[in-house]
């Protein structure tokens, strides 16, 4: 997010300042009204109760043979007595363990069918399943879920209970010992009094995770996972008609739990204003303001969402034109509300510039805030909020199921609200806001006694929860219950996947165009790669791509970066600029009803940066933090320190391990040196696009022809050389020195022989099974079997000139030279003798078939196939001739895949963690150990 807010006087200060004095009005931007967005979003519904108390939802969408399913249970954080945090995210991960009548993984089952988009989530206020699958597995999908509904307890143990407890403590040593890790914890023991439900974190104490015994958790099933206690949506390709006799199949029998009570939920307000500084391994300092508020429950909440959102939700906010952008007193700003079911939090924030006075930058950020209160925002600001959030609605409708689709709207909405359909009253409550009801409802809560937290650089204060020494648990032979209602559902034929007809056409100047129509909802998306990525990076100064295109949209002749922030927001558009390897992309969404004005906008961009200088310096300021926040990040560390490893440091791949650049040479760029490198890639002839659009090709191509068809280059195009073959170090462990981290990241990298334009099937289906989804050998040998980590994994990165084979595996700890040992001897194992077996092969080649049609169930993804297939050298029907692959492919051929690109012998290895720690553990493992500080990482600096 790229949130703010700022006061009416300040923003004519802003807006007339001389860095834009000279700047011409911005060219109009034709838009259509919020209200027509508004209208656009609509999820009919179809609602029964089965006598269980089951509440049932079925949304009928027939653009893909596949159905969402989406369970929500009435429980969450805020249910937790004292004594027993963590509860209910720690049951949410034993639903995953099996039940009585399907014992294994859950995972297991769905992905057989060819499930996507499967997880569970828990917050403060509910705890969620999903899953989308092919609509002839919808049988098999329901079988599983009412069986961790109804008969669950009989699967659950002990030895499931300690394996999970595990799993949940590594995952909160993950969160903890990141950057500002320790937040989560700060703000709500800051905001809501002890004894508050919304006092403690999700993740719960260590010490409390420690104490849950098998009782405690039977007793929280029963209490709260009963039929009347939750809500099952079906969304897709489905009607009321044909779901009722099914979900009472499954779900009938199932007896109705106790009675529930929703916990006294009251908004609390601070005595008075309270401060508190910490400190953490961070690398600016950031400022807090927060006030508790009220939730969703509550009208008010809504005007708040826009409210805040006007502060800090827009590009174009006032608290980034005036302490990012103005004044420079800042790096980034936030804020948002975050609304929970009974109560939320208003949140802003500040990262101090580097070299400035925290202290002046909180007066500053009081200022505002104390403006904003007084004078509120603007019709025309909130007008560009609300569609903002319209179009970013109409996205999400695209989408039956997963983490943000139409199951979890109409869910959401029955169980907070009690009405499945409030998303359309929320989005006219929105519409409805005035200037003057968001500066009172604002001032109101705004006004009471802040919470102000500052983060600043610096060591840790003593932390128990780190300290706490993992507990072994002694092996406990289970007895599970077997159930007796038979056998899973089996799964009928799934057809194969039609994919949409590509078609390929090009512009006056020889641009290709690449388009496919969707028309599931009235948007487009088109991207626009460029040949260059951070291979085509300045070796004697590293950052000058990403320095380049991090302006490109900060400025053009006709805008200035406000306004062209402004004009995405009028449009409800996103115009974002990217990197990889390989390519530099300019992408575009946007409501196809304004594709005319959005596609200018885009093309303004991308054509007509004009590199202004005050904005050259306020990028490099924030280039230069985010490069000193990578240093404080393990994972940031780790992919710093890898490529010199597997690439040798003459090959352009070198240049990724600049994780925003040369810090050094960041410092020094020009404005020439900016713009030469735009000269020499961000240019027509080394430039594709790709459209996904429900409007048709003739007039798409009239659009972009109109746009791009008479775009020229300038000067000489630049080149990349990629001649020399990469140099992989000899074996050995580099173990980057974090003190006092509680976990440690292992990262292992190997340079294989493959042609990346090779066909991937055999070769992926062997990586998949090592380590590429939840179900491989890595991630079930460290997170299920031994509880080491909450997930590994591994996986081949095709690049154009390369394709190098990567494990990542975060751990406890005192678990590092032992996990390494276990990626070993699974990698080991499978090049021996004990390549994939049977059922893996059948797992994974049915899954790879049946999951087509949920995997290009949206434009966003088909566009990114399409972009896949073009890199790759593949046909644009590449997807339709998946399943004729797979079912030709045969044992032998997947492991002589393995064996011909993998060598466990060859693999380098990269740890971060506390060398006091984890130095004798490797010291074990027979390979050279180099110890190096985080400062000695990265571009011109170690990783030798």
């Amino acid at each position: 997010m790229k949130p703010a807010f700022v006061s009416l006087t300040a923003l004519a200060v802003v807006l007339s300042a001389p860095a834009y004095a000279q700047q011409a009005p911005a060219p109009s931007v034709a838009a259509v009204p919020v209200a027509d967005l508004v209208k656009r979003v609509d999820i009919p519904y179809e609602q029964f109760v089965l006598a269980n108390g089951l509440r049932v939802i079925v949304h009928t969408d027939r653009k893909a043979p596949i159905v969402g399913v989406a369970v929500w249970y009435d429980v969450g954080s805020k249910h937790e007595p004292k004594g027993k945090t963590g509860f209910a995210h720690l049951f949410e991960h034993l639903m995953f363990n099996g039940s009585e009548n399907s014992p294994g993984e859950f995972f297991e089952p769905l992905k057989e069918v060819g499930a996507t988009d499967y997880n569970g989530t828990t917050n403060s206020d509910r705890t969620n399943y999903f899953q989308t699958v092919p609509r002839a597995a919808l049988d098999r999908a329901l079988f599983l879920e009412s069986d961790r509904m109804g008969y669950l307890l009989g699967a659950v143990t002990q030895g499931k209970l300690d394996e999970q407890r595990g799993v949940v403590q590594n995952e909160k040593r993950q969160g903890d010992t990141q950057p500002y890790g320790l937040l989560r914890y700060k703000i709500t023991e800051g905001l809501f009094p002890v004894g508050h439900p919304y006092h403690h974190s999700t993740i719960g104490s260590m010490a409390d995770l420690d104490a849950a015994s098998l009782d405690d958790v039977k007793n929280w099933f029963r209490q709260y996972y009963g039929p009347n206690n939750a809500v099952l949506v079906l969304a897709g390709d489905i009607d009321a008609a044909t779901a009722k006799p099914l979900v009472e199949k499954y779900f009938g029998a199932i007896k109705s739990g106790p009675k529930t009570t929703e916990p006294t939920v009251t908004v609390p307000t601070l005595a008075e204003a309270k401060a508190e500084v910490m400190k953490d391994r961070v690398a600016v300092t950031r400022i807090y303001r927060m006030w508790a508020v009220p939730g969703m429950r509550d009208a008010e909440s809504t005007v708040l969402d826009a409210s805040i959102g006007v502060l800090g939700g827009l590009a174009s906010s006032r608290l980034d034109n005036i302490l990012v952008k103005q004044e420079k007193l800042a790096v980034g700003v936030g804020a948002f509300n975050q609304s929970l079911a009974q109560a939320g939090m208003v949140l802003i924030s500040a990262d101090v510039r580097p070299g400035v006075d925290a202290a002046t930058v909180g007066k500053r950020l009081d200022e505002i805030i104390a403006d904003y209160l007084k004078n509120g925002p603007t019709a025309e600001e909130l007008e560009r909020y609300k569609t903002r959030t319209a179009s970013s609605r109409i996205r999400g409708l695209e989408s039956v199921g997963g983490f943000g689709g139409k199951a979890v709207t109409l869910a959401s909405g029955a169980l907070y609200m009690n009405d499945p359909g409030y998303y359309k009253k929320q989005l006219a409550q929105l519409a409805a806001v005035t200037p003057q009801q968001a500066r009172d409802v604002t001032a109101k809560w705004l006004s009471r006694p802040v919470y102000a937290l500052t983060i600043e650089p610096g060591p840790r204060a003593a932390y128990a929860e780190a300290a706490t020494a993992p507990k072994e648990k002694a092996k406990v032979a289970d007895e599970v219950v077997k159930g007796t209602r038979g056998a899973l559902p089996g799964v009928a034929e799934v057809k194969d996947i039609d994919f949409p007809a590509v078609t390929r056409s090009k512009l006056s100047n020889g641009i290709e165009l690449v388009y496919a129509q969707r028309d599931a909802v009235p948007v487009t998306q088109a991207i626009i790669t460029f040949d260059a990525g951070t291979a085509s990076d300045v070796a004697s100064a590293l950052g000058t791509a990403g320095m380049t295109l991090s302006l490109i949209e900060e400025g053009t002749k006709t805008r200035n970066s406000v306004q062209i922030a402004e004009a995405q927001e009028r449009l409800g558009a996103g115009v974002n600029v990217g990197s990889s390897a390989d390519r530099a992309t300019i992408s575009l969404f946007t409501p196809s009803p304004n594709l005319n004005g959005s596609l200018e906008l885009m093309a303004d961009i991308a054509r007509n940066p004009s590199f202004p200088q005050p904005e050259i310096e306020r990028v490099r300021g924030q280039m230069l933090a985010q490069i000193a926040q990578v240093r404080a990040n393990p994972a940031g560390l780790a992919q710093m320190a890898m490529p010199a490893l597997i690439y040798g440091k003459d090959s352009p791949y070198a240049k990724t391990a600049a994780l925003g650049g040369d810090a050094e040479a960041v410092k020094k760029l020009t404005r020439d040196d900016l713009v030469n490198y735009y000269k020499a890639w961000i240019r027509p002839d080394k430039a594709k696009i790709f459209v996904v659009s429900d409007r048709p090709l003739t007039e798409v191509n009239a659009a972009f022809e109109a746009k791009f068809g008479d775009w020229k280059g300038e000067g000489t195009a630049g080149t990349k050389d990629f001649a020399a073959k990469p140099q992989q170090a000899a074996p050995k462990i580099l173990l980057i020195d974090r003190p006092d981290s509680p976990q440690s990241l292992i990262l292992a990298g190997q340079m294989t022989p493959v042609d990346p334009f090779g066909d991937p099937i055999a070769l992926g289906t062997a990586t998949e099974v090592l380590g590429g989804d939840f179900l491989s050998r890595i991630n079930m040998n460290l997170r299920e079997d031994k509880a080491w980590s909450y997930g590994a994994r591994g996986g081949l990165s095709r690049l154009e000139h390369a394709v190098p084979f990567i494990v990542s595996a975060p751990v406890q700890a005192d678990k590092t030279g032992p996990a390494i040992a276990e990626i070993q001897k699974e990698l080991k194992g499978y090049l021996g003798d004990n390549g994939i077996t049977k059922a893996e092969f059948d797992r994974s080649v049915v899954s790879a078939i049946r999951r087509q049609a949920g995997q290009y169930e949206t434009a966003g993804a088909v566009l990114g196939a399409m972009q896949s297939n073009d890199f790759l050298r593949r046909p644009d029907d590449y997807q339709e001739q998946i399943a004729k692959k797979y079912r030709a492919l045969t044992i032998p051929q997947v492991d002589a895949a393995a064996r011909a690109a993998l060598d466990p012998a060859k693999l380098v290895w990269v740890v971060v963690g506390d060398a006091s720690k984890v130095r004798a553990q490797l010291d074990s493992l027979g390979l050279p150990v180099e110890v190096v500080k985080p400062e000695d990482v990265g571009p011109n600096a170690g990783g030798k």
